[in-house]
């Protein structure tokens, strides 16, 4: 309760007065309930549970008050002391450098790469000789910050490009991935990716829960922070809730974009994807915690990349937990054997 409550003025001190009472407001207009209410309610749960206000929001409990169903939730706090307790921190650069990612995942990432820390310009040039696109990245960038689709075609100066890629700190370059045609009808601008949690209790690999991203129409990634969309994927691969945007705060049945009907659709690949990351998650033991993001080809899934600090909140949106209103907290006490509520 001490750790909560310190967490808790932690927390005020970067509060954003102005956007929590925007959500106190929207969150009251959805709900009915009085802001006052609302609010008292949200500092209630910060305290006692150890929810941010913007927690509260995405896991629904202006209209979640069973006290019971509440603590099934899995918080920030919940979140970075079991990263703290199972990754190994020595290794988190083998996940959090592009380079040496690609590296070590070698045999499941799937497409060819250069870093340019490692390559000079004609080693470049030839790289990107009969390439309609590639895809230019920081090492160490994460929500696609970062990230650059680049039309070849565009610079008539190939070494112009190679100068502004090394001034922008860009140095992994990557062939652009192919896309299943399946996934293309969700979005064709980006690569519509899995995210795919795990965790490694006694030297296997469970499947945490698997969230489908696609992007809005607009843009070449599909990240959240970019305007995307995410919903959860049922075990079978099949898409059984509307997606979520949290630019708009709204639901998709049907894809804003493209139209593509959402509910019942069959991600390919699906098992392969799971088994994929079940195996990627054995390659490096000592970082127990993973979320691994994975891209559909034509040809099966392939790896993007692995993130030591998943999250959690996405996979407890409102509008995906079904009747039950439960949490994933409950899952991973299940596989670990321990009351990861003590954890905070």
């Amino acid at each position: 309760m001490l750790t909560r409550i310190k967490t808790f003025f932690r927390r005020m001190r970067g509060f954003d007065f102005k956007r929590l009472w925007m959500l106190v407001t929207e969150t009251a207009e959805e709900s009915g309930r009085n802001r006052l209410a609302l609010l008292i309610d949200m500092v209630w749960c910060a305290v006692f549970y150890g929810t941010g206000y913007l927690d509260y929001r995405v896991f629904g409990f202006a209209w979640v008050r069973d006290r019971a169903k509440r603590r099934t939730f899995m918080t920030m706090n919940h979140n970075l002391q079991l990263v703290r307790n199972v990754n190994d921190k020595a290794y988190d650069a083998i996940f959090s450098d592009k380079a040496r990612f690609n590296e070590r995942f070698a045999r499941f990432i799937g497409r060819k790469w250069i870093d340019l820390r490692n390559s000079d310009y004609p080693e470049f040039e030839a790289f990107i000789r009969d390439r309609k696109f590639i895809f230019a990245k920081v090492t160490d960038g994460f929500g696609g910050v970062g990230v650059e689709r680049i039309c070849v075609s565009q610079f008539d100066n190939k070494k112009d490009l190679y100068d502004s890629l090394l001034e922008k700190r860009q140095f992994i370059i990557e062939e652009r991935i192919p896309q299943h045609p399946e996934m293309d009808r969700l979005c064709p601008t980006s690569i519509n990716t899995l995210r795919i949690t795990t965790v490694l209790a006694k030297g296997t690999a469970h499947v945490m829960y698997v969230l489908v991203r696609m992007g809005n129409g607009t843009k070449a990634v599909d990240n959240i922070s970019s305007g995307g969309m995410y919903c959860r994927v049922s075990e079978d691969g099949v898409i059984r809730v509307p997606a979520f945007c949290d630019k708009t705060g709204k639901c998709y049945e049907t894809h804003p974009s493209t139209g593509t009907e959402l509910i019942g659709f069959q991600i390919p690949y699906f098992k392969e994807a799971v088994e994929m990351v079940k195996h990627a998650a054995l390659v490096v033991p000592q970082i127990r915690y993973v979320g691994w993001d994975a891209a559909i080809t034509p040809d099966g899934p392939v790896l993007i990349e692995g993130n030591t600090i998943p999250g959690y909140d996405m996979c407890q949106n409102y509008y995906h937990q079904g009747d039950n209103h439960i949490g994933i907290l409950p899952k991973f006490q299940e596989i670990f054997g321990e009351n990861l509520s003590n954890f905070s």
